[in-house]
């Protein structure tokens, strides 16, 4: 994260009166909550993440073992079990 001088940024008159209640230190504004992304929206690895495990529940419908794709995709037994069984 970038910071950013408030002299640059705001009014002399909001600079003033953030100065009530921090000087010289770091505040951090949040985005409001309605524009806030979901974890791994942003960088596309969500997306990555649904199809692997989509891809995992068609091969274990097809057959393959829960070790073979266990062994196959890098994961632990219990988190291919974790991926077949979630809804």
């Amino acid at each position: 994260m970038k910071y950013l001088n408030a002299q640059v940024i705001l009014p002399d008159a909001l600079v003033k009166e953030l100065q009530n209640y921090i000087q010289g230190g770091y505040i951090y504004v949040p985005i409001p909550r309605e524009q806030q992304k979901r974890w791994g929206e942003v960088s596309g690895y969500r997306e990555e993440l649904e199809q692997r495990n989509r891809r995992i529940k068609e091969e274990y419908q097809s057959g393959t073992s829960m070790d073979g794709l266990s062994e196959k995709y890098g994961l632990s037994l219990y988190a291919v079990r974790k991926i077949i069984y979630q809804k």
